[in-house]
């Protein structure tokens, strides 16, 4: 055999040993990896380039395992507790005359600092100081050294023990004499939520653990013993040799072989967003299926993992932000899984998620699997097509329901819970509707699943809390507008003056008012612009600013009336009160109550492209406006004078009495003061 093509031999008892193996494999370089136990073999396969040797070895047999081949080097990626294993390898290379290389795992980390940990020196030393204390405690060691511990424990009974689940572990435990019920065999990493589940779950009182390193999932260990109150002891690193790190590592590797280090493999890591369709298996695709099956990690909220039964550990979590920071620190794991309730595209969370990746500086490829969506699902239940139904989610949304439902003769509803259910019953019947079909499904694809019809009047009589959506069903509906349009006689008045019909019909157009807008109505008055805005989309949103008590009523009478879910009455004299709101697409000035100049500048400074619409009546407003446009850095800059006459009954004849001209001005921010 040609020395290029001499083997590495990898003892790999860590994540970093079998990350390393791989890399190597998939680059060309030959290399025979030693694991311990059948467990070690399981979670590795055998490839181009790369076996498997199971079985422990002493020093001797070592070194007949070297004799029987053609090797390079040896890299030493065991454990760092396991000293003496350690020992043996390197002792064991040097008289074959083998290159000996320590893959050493830095294992301190930040947590490290927190003052509740007391650190030992080894396993016997922490039984001895444990004896003299009361309370559980769970050892989450590893089984080698337990009976170490155990002996210096005389009640067994206080004693849990977290270690791999293979048959070799759990025998260690019973010999040292922890019983069955006491015996917790999982499979890591696990997280800060998880370990802190089991502290909580067992009542324990004391963490044993290894400084293991963040891959080791130490850090997690730590915040939540912290969390829980647990007091941590920790077993000191015993491994003091020199060692390297992976990417040292390799290079030394690389150099062996002549291939340069630039040809490593990327770093990147596959993750699967995947819907999971109404929560039951049987609503996900085959390949969805097939792409959880091949994850090594899944993430999701509790409930959607509460129904997962495969062989991955979970983690607790679904925004990017969590688990994009989670993986970095556990690069061993190189296909993982995120999974979503529904259909990815239907209000699911994994658009947000998938941009996120995109902007995040970390090296992920992504796949998109979508599932069955509730509204799909519903529909084939009882029989309905959607692609004419106005579908609108309320699930910590607001929406103009009663608007969808006053215009379209199907409205799916995507509820959050019971609480969702008994508003829209009584807003409805508020509005008239009380008496319209409504099928109501609860806990969709699971066993207790229920679809039934109603009245909307006796949604409000719902008392089982679940999962909802809903259909509102009607016959006829009335014509739906294709302009905006309200009549003055519509809104409820009062005496706070009111933007004119037509002077509030040309300044909502001048504001061109797009999709998933955000307005503010300021100076709102008796909310009549606000309302008028609101009801061209549901997906607009208003901020109907007023600081008048009066006024402050009347809008939210209005907003009542109109059953505009999608508008917000802020109680502020503008520019004040602001902080706290979105930021700005568009503003329609009707009052400034003195305050023009600092509104306009306020406005910039919150959104430089914004368009704004003001209404002036007098010359002196026009004149600050006049004076603001050129002051300001604006374009598409528009003055326009409305002068409106009414027809006036005079006996048998009409007369037509002009109204006061009112001045509208629009321009767009652009670009700077």
């Amino acid at each position: 055999m040609k020395d290029t093509m001499k083997e590495i031999v990898i003892f790999a008892g860590t994540t970093e040993g079998r990350k390393l193996a791989e890399t190597l494999s998939a680059q060309g370089i030959p290399c025979v990896v030693s694991v311990a136990t059948e467990y070690g073999e399981a979670l590795m396969c055998e490839k181009e380039n790369l076996r498997i040797h199971r079985g422990r070895m002493n020093q001797t047999q070592m070194e007949a395992f070297y004799g029987a081949g053609e090797f390079r080097a040896v890299v030493d990626a065991t454990h760092p507790y396991a000293v003496e294993v350690s020992k043996n390898i390197r002792q064991s290379a040097a008289h074959a005359g083998l290159s000996y290389i320590r893959l050493k795992r830095h294992t301190k980390t930040d947590a490290d600092r927190d003052d509740s940990i007391h650190y030992v020196t080894d396993m016997s030393a922490c039984g001895a100081c444990l004896e003299q204390k009361s309370g559980r405690i769970l050892l989450s060691t590893g089984s080698k050294e337990i009976a170490a511990f155990m002996e210096q424990i005389s009640d067994a009974d206080r004693v849990y023990a977290r270690v791999l689940p293979s048959e070799e572990s759990m025998e260690l435990c019973r010999r040292a004499g922890v019983e069955n019920s006491h015996i917790i065999a999982m499979q890591g990493p696990f997280s800060r939520e998880l370990n802190e589940a089991i502290f909580r779950q067992y009542h324990i009182a004391y963490l044993v653990t290894k400084q293991s390193g963040a891959v080791g999932g130490y850090s997690e260990k730590l915040e939540a013993a912290v969390a829980a109150g647990v007091k941590t002891l920790v077993i000191g690193n015993p491994d003091e040799q020199p060692g390297y790190s992976m990417d040292e590592v390799l290079a030394q590797i690389f150099e062996m072989y002549g291939k340069n280090p630039v040809e490593t493999v990327s770093e990147e890591y596959h993750l699967s967003l995947i819907g999971v369709g109404m929560g039951s298996a049987d609503t996900m695709t085959g390949e969805a299926a097939q792409a959880l099956k091949q994850a090594e990690l899944v993430f999701g909220a509790r409930r959607i993992l509460e129904a997962y039964h495969g062989n991955a550990p979970c983690v607790e979590a679904y925004l990017a932000k969590d688990i994009l920071p989670y993986l970095k620190e556990h690069p061993h794991v190189k296909n993982a899984a995120v999974l979503f309730s529904g259909d990815t595209g239907f209000y699911s969370g994994a658009a947000a998620f998938y941009q996120a990746c995109k902007k995040a500086e970390c090296p992920v490829r992504l796949s998109v699997y979508p599932g069955l969506s509730c509204v799909s699902y519903l529909c084939s239940r009882v029989g309905m097509s959607w692609q004419d139904m106005k579908i609108l989610s309320i699930h910590g949304r607001r929406g103009n329901v009663v608007d969808a439902v006053a215009r379209f003769e199907k409205v799916f509803l995507l509820l959050s819970g019971l609480e969702d259910v008994r508003n829209i019953g009584m807003l409805l019947s508020h509005h008239g509707y009380g008496a319209e079909r409504c099928i109501l499904a609860r806990n969709l694809s699971y066993e207790n699943e229920w679809i039934w019809d109603f009245t909307v009047d006796e949604l409000k009589e719902i008392q089982e809390e679940g999962i909802y959506c809903m259909i509102l069903c009607r016959e006829r509906t009335s014509a739906k507008p294709l302009t905006h349009g309200l009549s003055e006689d519509a809104f409820i008045r009062g005496k706070t003056p009111m933007t004119k019909e037509e002077v509030r019909e040309v300044s909502v157009c001048k504001l061109r008012l797009t999709e998933n807008a955000v307005l503010y109505d300021i100076g709102s008055g008796t909310g009549s612009v606000a309302v008028e805005c609101a009801g061209i989309s549901d997906r607009i949103q208003v901020y109907a600013l007023e600081y008048k008590p009066e006024a402050l009523s009347l809008i939210r009478q209005n907003q009542e009336r109109f059953a505009r879910g999608n508008i917000t009455v802020v109680e502020a004299k503008a520019p004040e009160g602001w902080e706290n709101l979105p930021v700005p697409t568009h503003a329609f000035i009707g009052g400034s109550g003195g305050n023009l100049r600092e509104i306009l500048e306020e406005l910039y400074r919150k959104n430089p492209t914004m368009r704004v619409v003001a209404n002036a009546i007098t010359l002196e407003t026009l004149v600050q406006l006049q004076q603001a446009v050129r002051e300001l850095d604006v374009c598409d800059v528009e003055f326009v004078q409305l002068s409106v006459s009414r027809d006036k009954k005079a006996g048998n004849y009409h007369l037509m009495q002009a109204e006061n001209p009112v001045y509208i001005v629009s321009f767009t921010f652009g670009g700077g003061l």
